[in-house]
C-alpha cells in the first residue's frame, strides 16, 4: 500500500468513525439512561457539540480528516471513495449555520428531558 492510499483510508475511515459519533450523540440518551458512564460520555459530547456550534469552531473530526487528505494528495485535491461520497453527505449536511446551531441546541434539550424524565423511574 502507498503512502497515498493509506491517507485516503485513514481519512475515510475518520469520516466513519465522525458519524458514528454524530448518531451516538443523536441517540445517545436512550443508552445513557441505564448506564452512567455512557451518559457522562454522552452529556460531554453533547455539551462539546453545543461549544463548538457556538464558537463557530468545527469538530476536531474535521480538522482530522482535512489533514489526512491533504497529506494524500498534497496537491490540494479533495479526491474521495465511496465511503466518503455518501457518509460525508450525512457527516457535513448542507445547512446554514443557525440552522445546525438551533438543532444542536434542540438535541441537547431532547437529551436532557430523556435523562431528567427517567430520574423518577426505578
Amino acid at each position: 500500500m502507498d503512502r497515498s492510499s493509506f491517507y485516503l483510508i485513514a481519512a475515510d475511515s475518520v469520516v466513519l468513525l465522525h458519524l458514528i459519533w454524530i448518531l451516538f450523540l443523536i441517540l445517545g440518551a436512550l443508552w445513557g439512561r441505564r448506564n452512567r458512564l455512557v451518559k457522562g460520555i454522552h452529556v460531554a459530547g453533547i455539551c462539546f457539540a453545543v461549544f463548538i456550534q457556538v464558537a463557530g469552531r468545527s469538530c476536531p473530526f474535521t480538522h482530522l480528516e482535512v489533514w489526512l487528505r491533504s497529506k494524500a494528495d498534497p496537491s490540494g485535491g479533495y479526491a474521495g471513495s465511496f465511503i466518503s461520497h455518501y457518509a460525508e453527505r450525512l457527516v457535513y449536511i448542507d445547512l446554514p449555520a443557525p440552522v445546525i446551531l438551533t438543532l444542536t441546541i434542540l438535541l441537547a434539550l431532547m437529551c436532557a428531558w430523556i435523562y431528567f424524565r427517567g430520574r423518577g423511574r426505578g
